[in-house]
């Protein structure tokens, strides 16, 4: 349904606005279970879009530059891979009257649109315990997670 591109973009998103302190390439692909190379053309994509903040320095690293209270899932999608909707057929056979296919395929990329803009970075975060997004993030012990 999305890239893996935008997966990662969502993981790195989420994981920063769990956390107190900037973090760097390095501890953000740990956390993410993210390849660090990938991970920093996803960052610089995140950046310019100014949905990160990057700061140098013996104290620096990644933070989220907006508030996860308004981030959207799909501000973050159409960032780094936006969602595909048909406004014409893509064959140019019907030009805008979409065949009953590319009709099906439309609306579904609007509910999907509607559903991923009405969702907030906070909604993710806001899960008791260790039952947060990303599968095992946070990276909890073991015998924590078997308890709840």
């Amino acid at each position: 349904m999305i890239s893996q591109t935008a997966e990662y973009a969502l993981r790195a998103i989420v994981y920063l606005a769990d956390q107190h302190e900037p973090q760097t390439n390095s501890l953000i692909a740990e956390a993410t279970q993210i390849p660090v190379g990938y991970l920093a053309k996803v960052m610089q994509g995140l950046s310019r879009a100014k949905l990160v903040h990057a700061q140098r320095g013996k104290q620096g690293g990644f933070t989220l530059a907006r508030s996860p209270d308004v981030l959207t899932v799909l501000e973050i999608i159409n960032t780094v891979d936006p969602v595909r909707r048909f406004h014409e057929c893509p064959l140019g056979l019907h030009g805008i009257n979409l065949c009953p296919l590319h009709r099906k395929l439309d609306d579904a990329a609007k509910a999907v649109e509607d559903t991923f803009g009405n969702t907030t970075v906070a909604e993710l975060l806001n899960v008791p315990g260790y039952h947060k997004p990303l599968c095992g993030f946070p990276n909890a012990p073991a015998a924590t997670q078997e308890q709840t």
